[in-house]
């Protein structure tokens, strides 16, 4: 009898990796390269959207505010979901590479629809609807999870793992920087309102990403998954603890609330900044030769600057300091360059200081993140002998991706209420002062406010304090020390 064919060991599906260690290739392909073209065009959605959907589209500030709010509960079932579904696949290839192969085609097709815009009246308003939920409550969540999730199942060497993480954290701050300083002078010198060009654009962008999420499942193997397979031990491996389980024992700890919520308002607070900065740099800042789409490229530039710089040394202080004390300190610091970019709203110089100072002061939160999650994790399996990674991560998941339309919905519901005009793009010169002092609070104020209260939070964060004797604990239980 003909032994039947296995889909993951044809040519098209079986991994280029061959090595058992993680080299170069790796790296720059599986985990650089083909992050950078997954999530493109959620870099270029999260600065630009709001702008098109406004002014080239024309749809109300109402329905842009309400939008987002009613699908956030959409995304985050979404991302509960796939989690589950990610755990549930047993195949060769890994339990999470083949969703990323599955968003070559979700991706792709899902972040190109709100561009191809049909119709006219109230049956615009349901394909973009349908179109934005489409996007972010279906392809996004099944790729963002599968490509978190590939870090810990790649290779059990600890200093790989790190390694990969770092390659990971560039193409997320490559995205960012392509869509808040590449994209918006494209955007202000050759696409304008026509909504033709917008799709052209988002077409080529589309087969980019298609390609690239097929380049980063070729050029990843999942060795930690393949271990289990092999020796299917898979199921023996995996402690039964049902989500009732895991709720009530990370509910319970007082550290999980207070980092779920600083990363929650630390989160929120960017998207409304980033979703509100095209129309400030057009409507409120002095712009840059009178060029708005330049003027957001020199902001994004001065806010990448420090954020690159600061990789090099929020490590070794938080290593010295503390993680939490040194992620409280330098909030601090991006909520006085806030002031000082909310004080000189109409100054470019002024705007440029504060806001370089905002982004030097977010590098600790936006680097340690994880690591403090990892910290509090620990603590609840020392406490209770519950692993929660799997609950804390698709939680920690669900307010990454909802936070664009929260923050979204947020920003639209003070324009709206301050009467900001999208048709002032197609004749008035100014907004009002009330829409542009909408647009300085949302660009501004909101997140300078939020820095403050996350420092407030995450000076009560102490559990680092005892973690190293927890851990050894944990250790101990287990009968491997």
């Amino acid at each position: 009898m003909e032994e039947k064919k296995d889909f993951w060991k044809s040519p098209l599906t079986s991994s280029a990796i061959k090595t058992d260690e993680v080299k170069l290739p790796e790296m720059l392909l599986g985990y650089m390269i083909g992050p950078f073209g997954a999530l493109l065009s959620s870099g270029i959605f999260t600065s630009m959207l709001q702008k098109y959907l406004n002014e080239v589209l024309g749809l109300d500030n109402g329905f842009l505010t309400l939008l987002p709010l009613v699908s956030t509960i959409f995304i985050v079932a979404a991302n509960l979901i796939v989690g589950q579904l990610i755990e549930r696949t047993h195949v060769m290839a890994g339990k999470a590479r083949p969703w990323i192969l599955l968003s070559a085609c979700t991706l792709s097709i899902a972040s190109l629809l709100m561009f191809i815009v049909p119709f006219e009246g109230m049956a615009r308003l349901v394909w973009i609807a349908i179109a934005y939920n489409l996007y972010y409550s279906v392809a996004y969540p099944i790729y963002n999870t599968a490509n978190s999730t590939m870090i810990p199942v790649s290779t059990r060497d600890s200093e790989k793992r790190g390694a990969l993480a770092s390659f990971t954290n560039m193409a997320g701050l490559a995205v960012m920087g392509a869509g808040s300083m590449v994209f918006p002078i494209l955007a202000s010198n050759l696409l304008g309102n026509e909504q033709g060009r917008w799709f052209i654009v988002m077409l080529a962008i589309a087969i980019f990403t298609a390609l690239t999420c097929y380049l980063q499942f070729k050029f990843t193997r999942e060795r930690v998954t393949e271990e289990n397979f092999v020796s299917g031990a898979e199921k023996e491996e995996i402690k039964n603890v049902s989500i009732g389980e895991q709720l009530k024992a990370v509910t319970s700890e007082k550290w999980w609330w207070l980092i779920i919520l600083f990363y929650m308002f630390f989160q929120i607070s960017g998207a409304v900044k980033n979703g509100s900065m095209s129309q400030f740099c057009e409507w409120v800042v002095d712009a840059v030769g009178g060029d708005w789409g330049l003027t957001q490229s020199l902001l994004g530039i001065l806010g990448a600057i420090p954020m690159a710089v600061a990789a090099v040394f929020v490590v070794p202080l938080s290593n010295k300091f503390g993680k939490a004390k040194v992620t409280g300190i330098f909030m601090l610091l991006g909520a006085a360059g806030g002031v000082i970019a909310g004080i000189g709203a109409h100054n470019i110089v002024m705007v440029a200081v504060g806001v370089a100072l905002k982004c030097l002061g977010s590098a600790p939160a936006a680097y340690l993140i994880l690591a403090m999650l990892a910290d509090v994790i620990d603590h609840i399996e020392y406490k209770t002998g519950i692993r929660t990674d799997g609950l804390t991560m698709s939680i920690y998941s669900s307010i990454m991706v909802a936070a664009t339309p929260i923050g979204s919905a947020i920003m639209n519901g003070l324009l709206n209420a301050n009467g900001f005009n999208p048709a002032a793009v197609f004749g008035v010169d100014v907004q009002s002062v009330a829409a542009q002092n909408a647009l300085t609070i949302s660009y501004i104020w909101i997140e300078t406010i939020a820095y403050v209260i996350c420092a407030v939070l995450i000076f009560a964060f102490t559990v680092e304090k005892n973690l190293k004797f927890e851990q050894e604990e944990i250790i101990k239980r287990k009968g491997l020390k």
